[in-house]
């Protein structure tokens, strides 16, 4: 029996959580099985009990990293509101609308995450929480508790926004959604 290096096991973990999260936004969480996640990662079903305790653990790792990962991109943005405004620009864009899978969690995932265990709810509300508070520090530097509610309002209107030109079969209407919803997320910014 081969024994591998914890750097390998680590590295094929981390492997197996971006395949997974890229799989989950693209096909939701039930509608992909351990061993197409598997297949993804290109491992075997064999391998993935070797990294997670079941499905539902890695789902809470995958939202985690999701999270992670799509806030530490504000951090390459611009500071203050222009970098907010430029991050709604590109939140309400035909590009991320087109392509979930390697979009945000929030919009691709929310009714499934609203169904999953206390471990995936415990990590999507602390990146949440870390988004609302990301917003707020853009919205008021000087004191982030104060623009918290308005942090939180174009937080939840940036992805039902997102969700619903998703969801929209006709062209026109979805792009004219995004559209919409930048014009409104920039008015309520004031």
């Amino acid at each position: 029996m081969v024994r591998y290096a914890k750097e390998h096991k680590q590295v094929t973990r981390q492997r197996i959580i971006e395949k997974a999260g890229q799989r989950f936004k693209q096909d939701g969480i039930d509608g992909s099985g351990i061993s197409t996640l598997m297949a993804d990662a290109g491992l075997t079903n064999g391998a993935f009990y070797a990294h997670f305790t079941s499905k539902d653990d890695l789902v809470a790792h995958v939202v985690a990293g999701e999270l992670h990962t799509q806030l530490s991109r504000y951090g390459t943005a611009r500071p203050g509101r222009p970098g907010l405004e430029d991050l709604i620009r590109e939140y309400l864009s035909p590009e991320h609308r087109d392509h979930p899978s390697t979009g945000c969690p929030s919009a691709a995932l929310l009714d499934e995450i609203g169904r999953c265990g206390d471990a995936t709810k415990q990590a999507y509300t602390d990146g949440a929480r870390d988004t609302v508070t990301e917003i707020a520090a853009r919205l008021s530097p000087e004191d982030p508790q104060a623009a918290r509610g308005k942090a939180i309002g174009l937080f939840t209107m940036m992805v039902g926004t997102l969700q619903l030109s998703r969801a929209l079969s006709d062209g026109k209407f979805a792009d004219e959604v995004l559209e919409r919803g930048i014009e409104n997320a920039l008015a309520f910014l004031g």
